[in-house]
This record gives C-alpha cells, sequence and structure tokens, in this order.
C-alpha cells in the first residue's frame, strides 16, 4: 500500500474514533454518527487499497 494513502486513511479513521468518542461524551448523536461514518469509510478505503496491493 502507498505510505502516504495509508496514513491518510489512518487519519480519517483516527478523526472519526475522535469525533465518535466527543459525541458520546457531550450527548451528541449527530457527532457520534458522523464519527462513525468516517471510521467506516476510512476503512473501507483501506481494505480497497490492500485488495488492490495484492493484485499487483
Amino acid at each position: 500500500m502507498a505510505t502516504g494513502k495509508k496514513i491518510k486513511n489512518t487519519g480519517k479513521s483516527v478523526k472519526g474514533k475522535v469525533k465518535e468518542t466527543t459525541g458520546k461524551a457531550v450527548g451528541n448523536e449527530s457527532l457520534e454518527l458522523k464519527g462513525k461514518a468516517e471510521q467506516t469509510a476510512a476503512d473501507a478505503k483501506q481494505a480497497g487499497q490492500k485488495a488492490k496491493d495484492a493484485l499487483t
């Protein structure tokens, strides 16, 4: 996997986790859901990149 893309996806996942945790802490369900969505999207991109790398 390209290192830059891996770092970018990991960063998005961490950002999502922070949003989710903050949302839980302050009782903001919308922020919590946005955080979960960001994590899911980052994980999917990372999995796709790993699959792409496995084929090459």
